[in-house]
């Protein structure tokens, strides 16, 4: 059955939910049943449904099982079953618990729940989908909490609820007395599980949500306090690593020299798994210098020998013809045709997990934003029932897509058996860079056909290598369904997924934007924002060459042809903030750009100087070329929760359209990536940081949460993109720009033993 999320999360502030059975309250939420859901009949798919959609549809059914619960010390706890990946959720989170719960916010724990299979698809953590989809199972369920804490305060003050006041935890009667949510906690708690009726506060009521918070876990950052998967202590479990083929994903046939390998300095094991040569010692140093000690025959993977060249041979092969009209006096075509390069997720926590696997159980430490899937597909590799494998989610230093894949916990998974051991891996660096997951290179070419001042079609297409989403939905059958073969396993993922994110705002006659996928050989995955930033870029590089050839400004081009209010309002912000239009020195110009999806629209209008000032210096360090030095971005996500979270979001998703558009790429090369680490992979520096950034936040009367964990990129990438163009008065064949500039670094080396040095610190790894 389907259900209707318009109308559960908008046209309703009535639900029902449930007190749990047990000795301290516990309540939890009940979205069903719900009135069935239509797609309409609309221009393009995602305008009518979008991804968003599907995915909170897909939590409804589990929402119940998600709770409050209020203890004797009167404080709220809540298992939050998604992971905090440095986005904010676990202060928004609490945010809405204080506001329903009516308690104060630091009297809220947020923590992350363990792999919980019967929650199925409401444990996923992607497509900006987190507080879209818990923000009313969240709430009902702290309403259900503070209800029951009223009627036992109602029993024990002699009171009717009705006349009874909660506010900062405490419940007080019309005559002062009063109960604390720790005293009423026991006598709240129901012996069996009851069904009863909530409803729910008004926005209008609202005093802590839509209020900006510092971070909950601020403190514990700043003081280092914050642990992430190599800062558990788990006893028995030593620093591990892997020494990697030098060839993207290569496996070994055999370590020559491990006697001299375990003969080193803290050196206990070292074991052959299907990834390579893993080393287990006392520290992560000792691990290094092991890897960079190891002999190794290896056998070559999928791509060696091939460059960034011969894929993009098979990108061009691979590109579906678009149909044509032939120019006449009273219609045109313009044509436009983008590559773009292979890119790094680059979070700054590498992948990294704790196992320690017996002979009859398994467990796992490690930041997973599919922990179902993983604990299925670890289970299945270690030859275990589900259930003998336990996987707790840690907090994780960044993900931007990359932890929907649990690529570490599963190898580390695999090394614990093999060694027998519980283990502490860590990834290098240069292995996130070069083996981890990243987007995929892509062609993106539009062709639009025009008379006068009209566009009569818009014709969007767009190749790839394959984007994998081989974790599915969050557990297993539908990660089975991915891995079906080509034609009717991943690539009906990723037409899904394009479908349902990708739109056209514009009123362009006939709009078509299509997909092909092909080449499964890369380790990809949703990097953030998944297609949109390489479509939007392309896309809105188009619209500029569209007002050019009809002369009329970008800015006033795009204001009358845009469908949505919501998406005209956050241009005419921008273009107001920014000072559209003003008179600038040759070589810099503004860039404007727009993007809708996840429920929300954002603007972005940058400035750029791309006048030349490098020197030899400059271009070895990787330092110099074009600089944006503005940007002004504007934002409607609907009801925003936490203002300061998202200005913080849009912050990062700003200087990571930057690095898309200006300086990160990976360069394939005989089979690997050269890039190893951040000294090499240049993503957004200070010297390219724009030292003027304001983000606006729009007010919006949605009643309703957006998405807001990628909104930050496209319209920054597709702005600067636009931007350069102009500076330098033409459209780029790629990007990022400097992508094929002489190579700005020394490569590392990928084949193992690397000479020592005094030089050699960790940046000198294979």
């Amino acid at each position: 059955m389907t259900t209707d999320f318009t109308t559960v999360s908008v046209g309703r502030r009535s639900f029902v939910g449930w007190v749990i059975g047990g000795t301290t309250l516990v309540a939890a939420a009940d979205l069903l049943p719900a009135p069935a859901h239509a797609v309409p009949g609309t221009p393009q798919p995602a305008e009518g449904y979008d991804l968003n959609d599907m995915l909170t549809e897909a939590t409804m059914p589990t929402a119940d099982l998600i709770t409050v619960a209020v203890h004797e010390d009167g404080t709220a706890s809540f298992e939050l079953p998604r992971m905090e990946v440095g986005q904010g959720i676990t202060t928004s989170t609490a945010m809405l618990i204080a506001e329903e719960l009516e308690l104060p916010l630091d009297k809220v724990r947020v923590t992350l729940a363990d792999a919980r299979p019967e929650l199925l698809w409401n444990q996923l953590t992607g497509g900006s989908n987190t507080t879209i989809s818990t923000y009313t199972p969240i709430r009902v369920a702290a309403a259900v909490a503070k209800g029951a804490l009223l009627e036992a305060a109602a029993v024990q003050l002699g009171d009717t609820v009705a006349s009874l006041v909660a506010r900062g935890g405490v419940i007080q009667a019309p005559d002062g007395r009063s109960l604390t949510y720790g005293q009423l906690a026991r006598a709240a708690a129901s012996r069996t599980t009851r069904r009863v009726d909530v409803r729910l506060k008004d926005p209008a009521e609202f005093r802590v949500v839509g209020t900006g918070q510092r971070r909950v876990d601020a403190l514990e950052a700043v003081t280092g306090r914050k642990q992430y998967a190599t800062d558990l202590q788990v006893e028995g479990a030593l620093p591990t690593m892997v020494c990697r083929a030098p060839t993207l994903n290569g496996t070994p046939r055999r370590l020559r020299n491990r006697s001299e390998v375990l003969a080193m300095p803290g050196v206990t094991d070292v074991a052959l798994v299907d990834t390579g040569v893993a080393v287990r010692a006392e520290t992560f140093g000792q691990c290094i210098d092991a890897v960079r000690a190891m002999h190794v025959d290896w056998a070559d993977g999928p791509v060696a020998g091939l460059s960034d060249d011969d894929i993009v041979a098979e990108l061009k092969a691979a590109e579906q013809p678009l149909p044509s009209l032939p120019d006449t006096p009273l219609a045109r075509t313009l044509e436009l045709d983008v590559l773009f390069y292979f890119r790094s997720n680059s979070a700054m926590d590498t992948n990294s997990a704790v196992a320690d696997v017996r002979a009859d159980r398994a467990e796992i430490w490690s930041g997973l934003k599919s922990p179902i899937t993983a604990q299925q597909r670890i289970a299945e590799a270690l030859g275990m029932s589900q259930d003998a494998v336990t996987v707790h989610v840690v907090q994780a230093g960044g993900s931007f897509g990359r932890r929907l894949f649990f690529d570490g916990a599963l190898e580390a998974a695999k090394i614990s058996q093999a060694m027998g051991k519980p283990v502490k891996l860590m990834w290098h660096r240069a292995d996130d860079a070069r083996v981890g997951r990243g987007h995929p290179m892509a062609t993106s070419r539009v062709r639009a056909v025009v008379a006068g001042d009209q566009v009569l079609s818009f014709q969007q297409a767009h190749t790839s290598v394959e984007t994998d989403f081989r974790h599915g939905l969050g557990e297993l059958v539908t990660a089975m369904a991915a891995d079906l073969p080509t034609g009717l396993g991943n690539l009906g993922f990723s037409e899904t997924v394009f479908e349902l994110t990708q739109e056209v705002p514009y009123d362009f006659g006939a709009v078509v934007q299509t997909l092909v996928e092909t080449d499964d050989r890369f380790n990809t995955g949703s990097m953030r924002n998944i297609y949109s930033p390489d479509v939007r870029a392309a896309g809105e590089l188009m619209v500029d060459q569209l007002a050019k050839a009809m002369k009329q400004d970008p800015y006033e081009f795009r204001r009358a042809q845009l469908r949505s209010d919501r998406v005209r309002a956050v241009l005419d912000k921008v273009a107001d903030i920014g000072r559209w239009g003003r008179s600038m020195p040759a070589g810099t110009a503004q860039g404007i750009a727009i993007h809708k999806e996840y429920k929300g629209a954002s603007a972005c209008l940058i400035e750029i100087d791309c006048r030349p000032r490098q020197t030899e210096r400059d271009i070895r360090d990787g330092v110099g070329g074009p600089r944006v030095t503005r940007v002004v971005f504007a934002i409607d996500a609907g009801l925003v929760v936490n203002p300061r979270g998202l200005e913080a979001q849009m912050q990062g998703g700003i200087n990571d359209g930057i690095a898309l558009a200006l300086t990160s790429s990976l360069h394939l090369r005989d089979g690997h990536f050269l890039e190893a680490s951040w000294d090499n992979y240049f993503y957004t520096r200070q010297w390219n940081t724009p030292p003027e950034v304001e983000v606006v936040v729009m007010p919006s009367d949605s009643g309703q949460p957006g998405g807001a964990g990628e909104a930050g990129v496209a319209a920054t990438f597709a702005a600067v993109a636009c931007a350069y163009a102009r500076a330098v008065g033409e459209v780029p064949a790629y990007f990022p720009v400097n992508h094929r500039d002489p190579l700005r670094f020394r490569p590392k080396p990928v084949v193992p033993p690397i000479p020592q040095s005094p030089t050699n610190g960790l940046r000198k790894v294979y």
